[in-house]
């Protein structure tokens, strides 16, 4: 059975300097950091595996655009054109590229959706294909809604809407999720891609999410795949999810409707909690519902000695710049 923070480590997987400096190390030496360059100098922006590098370095010049590899350091610019649009039709041409050459199996979970990566100064740098974005490692975003109806005779006085995910899904088939979530894509403010993801996965009135909705806070933290359920293992995925949560009415029932659900309980705490010990749940969404019984009052320092360490690492620092950061969710 898993314990709250073998939940987290689920997710939360790459190692911490602080902590562990000798596994982080190690993890370094098999990735180049992906470099953007502007006027006061160059930063990073993603973590690439040596083998996408090689692969990156065997695409036609066309296909990729001008990349400068330094092997000494590690590190990897491209895509560096003058305007956000030519950097995103190049982005569009190397993933297109590998993904009919089939040259990452991860590509065949492509979604169709564009996701952006962004500069120190908050510009948008270039979208990317959101598979695809997984192979430069930068930031991805996305958006999760727990649902739940109040009920003092519940255990903890309420229930959560859980949805099991549907058996064909590229990732995390038949795993256990939030009652709500999706990418976030390109220009999309993360309340409308709730109401958007709420319509299509659940079945939920536009006007009803509107009112009801409450945004929370990020989650962040950074997920390393694995071939099981992602179908490529070893890539970086540092994420942010914005969080909300939305007490329904008892009469409201979320309904599967564009078949990525297979069906939804009206769940309650002891329930939610042995199904997270089993590992039953998709793994950022665990983390989304330990913030949850945080927030309830559910998980306290008098239950959980591990607390301050998990809450950590639900907020981890992330290296590289974007709206997860704190002067962004300040505005």
């Amino acid at each position: 059975m898993k314990s709250n923070l073998d939940l987290v480590c689920d997710t939360d997987m790459f190692p911490y300097e602080e902590s562990d400096p000798e596994e982080y190390r190690r993890m370094h030496q098999g990735l180049y950091t992906l470099l953007w360059k502007d006027e006061a100098g160059d930063y990073p922006i993603g973590y690439i595996l040596e083998r996408v590098v090689k692969e990156l370095l065997r695409c036609p010049v066309d296909i990729r655009g001008e990349v400068d590899v330094n092997e000494q350091d590690r590190t990897v610019v491209m895509l560096q054109l003058p305007t956000e649009l030519e950097r995103t039709a190049q982005a569009a041409k190397l993933s297109s590229y590998w993904h009919q050459k089939k040259t990452f199996k991860v590509l065949k979970g492509w979604r169709g959706e564009l996701l952006p990566v962004y500069s120190r100064k908050g510009e948008l740098l270039f979208s990317m294909e959101r598979i695809a974005l997984g192979l430069l490692g930068c930031v991805r975003y996305g958006v999760h809604m727990i649902a739940y109806v109040e009920d003092p005779s519940a255990p903890f006085g309420v229930r959560m809407w859980v949805p099991k995910r549907a058996a064909d899904k590229s990732t995390f088939p038949g795993m256990l999720d939030n009652t709500v979530a999706g990418g976030l894509t390109t220009g999309e403010d993360p309340l409308e891609c709730v109401v958007r993801e709420a319509d299509e996965e659940a079945s939920l009135p536009d006007a009803l999410v509107r009112r009801s909705a409450v945004r929370i806070d990020t989650i962040t933290y950074i997920y390393i795949t694995d071939e099981e359920q992602i179908g490529e293992a070893d890539f970086i995925y540092p994420e942010c999810q914005w969080v909300f949560h939305i007490a329904l009415p008892a009469d409201i029932v979320p309904q599967p409707k564009d078949g990525e659900v297979e069906s939804f309980s009206l769940c309650d705490v002891d329930e939610v909690k042995r199904d997270l010990a089993a590992g039953k749940y998709k793994p950022n969404c665990a983390l989304c519902v330990l913030d949850f019984f945080v927030r309830r009052g559910i998980l306290t320092e008098e239950n959980e000695p591990r607390l301050a360490e998990i809450q950590r690492r639900l907020h981890r620092e992330l290296p590289f710049p974007g709206p997860h950061q704190p002067e962004w969710r300040a505005v």
